[in-house]
């Protein structure tokens, strides 16, 4: 098949003048040829509407800019990748930035395996004190893996879409969903229903800005809700795709994962809430609707033994939710990242 493009680079615009132009600026000298920048604008109201013109206007082959009212981040989203071209589709958010060769070796890695995606490191910097908190991503190697219902590695990619590219003809007919800050988890894990094979470069080309006033630091019990409403969604995807009998068991890793684990974490700084009543309605949704984390392969001692620290990490956090005791993991895990400072992610 041919495509009228290499790449297509789904740049999300919503405010932030101050970092833009560094943004496109990378964007727009990228290394790899034939690429197509799609600069979504969602209702701007400072002036990223007309920076993002008069980069057009400079780089008129390489940048196509669109105005559309504002939505929200996973409209934009979907917006882009209905009108994206390119064998590959990438996302970017532009108070970030990447390294010129990112598009090139992410390009090249997929290309060399006919991978139907390709993930970097990225570092996650504070952008008030500029300093790097984390490297993420990088442990993979250069390596291409195939995704299989006996390998849980794809439960460790971490969510954010701008540091893959997809092969567009396998997430096409996918969207975003209305989640505040949960449609980029969502969306990959429907992603891994078409995808097959995976290759990694281990190289940081990606430059995430932790704002803590975002929305993926926050969280509350609505989120909580639609979560567990969304996770079912995803998995009646697979149903439907005749591929959860396959996966059920990665499926139901990654919902105590990002719901028993990530989320509950996030929501206990929420003061409003009785924390333990919430634990315990998560442990009575995860035995309904995603009951092999129970006995799952993948939170097993000797299987976790072998992978290494992180994983003993959950088989831990796994046994302290089996004796009905989860409170004691958040106690700790707020202790670790509060206290110590521990940077900790699953």
């Amino acid at each position: 098949m041919n495509y009228e493009y290499k790449l297509s680079i789904i740049a999300l615009v919503y405010n932030l003048e101050k970092y833009l132009p560094r943004c496109l600026e990378a964007l727009v000298n990228q290394t790899l040829n034939n690429i197509e920048i799609l600069c979504v604008d969602d209702g701007s109201t400072d002036s990223a509407p007309q920076i993002i013109d008069e980069f057009q206007k400079k780089y008129p082959d390489k940048i196509k800019v669109f105005h559309k009212e504002n939505g929200g981040e996973f409209t934009t989203r979907n917006y882009g990748l209905e009108r994206a071209k390119g064998e590959y589709i990438t996302f970017v958010d532009t108070d970030d930035y990447v390294e010129l060769d990112w598009a090139e070796k992410l390009y090249n890695a997929a290309k060399k395996s006919n991978a139907d995606m390709a993930v970097c490191g990225f570092e996650r910097i504070d952008l008030e004190t500029n300093k790097v908190v984390a490297k993420n991503m990088t442990k993979f190697g250069n390596t291409t893996k195939i995704v299989n219902s006996k390998d849980d590695f794809v439960s460790f990619i971490n969510p954010a879409p701008w540091n893959k590219i997809y092969k567009r003809e396998l997430i096409k007919d996918f969207r975003f969903l209305p989640f505040r800050g949960f449609n980029d988890t969502m969306f990959l894990i429907t992603s891994f229903i078409n995808i097959k094979t995976i290759a990694f470069v281990p190289d940081v080309l990606y430059h995430y800005y932790l704002r803590y006033d975002s929305q993926i630091h926050t969280v509350n019990i609505k989120d909580v809700e639609n979560l567990k409403k969304y996770l079912l969604k995803v998995k009646d995807t697979y149903i439907e795709y005749k591929k959860y009998e396959e996966f059920k068991y990665i499926l139901d890793l990654m919902a105590f994962i990002h719901l028993g684990v990530s989320v509950m974490y996030r929501v206990s700084y929420d003061k409003t809430i009785d924390i333990k009543q919430e634990l315990n309605k998560t442990i009575e949704y995860l035995d309904e609707n995603f009951s092999t984390w129970r006995n799952s392969p993948f939170l097993k001692f000797g299987y976790s033994i072998k992978k290494g620290i992180k994983h003993i990490g959950l088989w831990l956090i796994s046994k302290i939710y089996k004796i009905n005791k989860p409170i004691i993991y958040i106690k700790i895990y707020r202790f670790l990242v509060d206290k110590i400072k521990v940077d900790i992610k699953f």
